[in-house]
């Protein structure tokens, strides 16, 4: 934190403790700290015991009318995102530090719209599938990469951490470290474990990563390699790269993929619990983005099934 005020200091015991004690990940520390250093910006206060209703009314003012350096307005799920780090700083304060300030639930989150959920169809994504020339030993990485992607439904971040040793063959199952440090399994499909073992047996080396940027130096590396570890930024141009060839204008993205798992294992009769443990998300609220799918579902039972259809003539 850039100030050094007693809301500062409390926000970076805050980090600490997100870090040292709820064990949460570089990424989400970074969120927190920008999120934290641009709310104690906007909230113009130097005491956490100074946010008041009316300090939360003149922030929430501050969010709406804020312009990015693009000169573009915050989504409401930006807002929201500010508005849910303030709600657990002033948890942590009352419960941690037994602080006595505004009880978070007094901060209101600004309504959304439902989400809309992008996902392709089964066509198109088996189009994107088979765009990755299998000759080579990069193209037999991108198609296993997409196809775990497709099989399993991970987060970019879960993918692309994954190490060699934790991919079994075999049982093709996966124990996957998620958001919230949650363990949970996923599973491979009989094809994405058939690609992974196609690509992993071009592999030479002795590095760690599931998946490694294309470099002959990783040949004669050392373990573990993180140096060659695909990045975040690579992944996604892998898969609007091969949507571009496919000729799929939406330009999807690696999250994509995830909507398509959920989509289609729900289209095929599968039940919104199962698929939330299987995306890993901590509510099944999270998961009822996809009842599009589940509700289309329920018309053509109704249609198939209600005693009331109409008779042949």
């Amino acid at each position: 934190m850039s100030h050094s005020t007693e809301f500062s200091q409390a926000a970076s015991r805050f980090l600490t403790f997100l870090q040292s004690e709820e064990n949460k990940s570089p990424r989400t520390i970074l969120a927190y700290t920008k999120s934290l250093t641009f709310l104690s910006t906007l909230l113009d206060v130097k005491r956490v015991d100074q946010i008041d209703k009316e300090a939360v009314r003149r922030l929430k003012t501050a969010l709406h009318t804020h312009r990015t350096r693009q000169g573009q307005e915050l989504t409401v799920s930006t807002r929201n995102h500010h508005l849910s780090i303030l709600r657990g700083f002033l948890r942590y304060l009352i419960q941690e530090e037994e602080l006595e300030v505004l009880a978070p639930d007094r901060i209101r989150r600004l309504r959304e719209e439902p989400r809309q959920i992008k996902a392709l169809r089964f066509e198109q994504l088996q189009q994107l599938l088979a765009m990755p020339d299998v000759t080579t030993t990069r193209g037999l990485r991108d198609r296993s990469l997409l196809e775990l992607f497709f099989a399993t439904g991970l987060r970019l971040e879960e993918l692309r951490m994954l190490n060699r040793r934790d991919i079994n063959l075999q049982t093709r199952e996966i124990p996957v470290r998620g958001k919230g440090n949650r363990l949970r399994l996923v599973f491979l499909t009989e094809p994405a474990a058939e690609w992974l073992q196609r690509y992993l047996d071009t592999r030479l080396d002795h590095l760690d990563p599931l998946f490694l940027r294309t470099d002959r130096n990783a040949t004669y590396a050392m373990p573990p390699g993180e140096e060659f570890r695909l990045s975040r930024s690579r992944i996604g141009e892998i898969v609007k790269q091969y949507a571009a060839a496919a000729g799929i204008a939406s330009s999807p993205s690696p999250h994509t993929l995830r909507h398509c798992f959920a989509t289609e294992l729900l289209r095929h009769g599968a039940d919104l619990r199962s698929v939330q443990e299987l995306l890993g998300h901590r509510s099944v609220t999270t998961t009822q983005i996809y009842t599009h799918v589940t509700n289309q579902s329920l018309k053509q039972v109704h249609a198939r099934h209600h005693p009331g259809k109409r008779e042949a003539a």
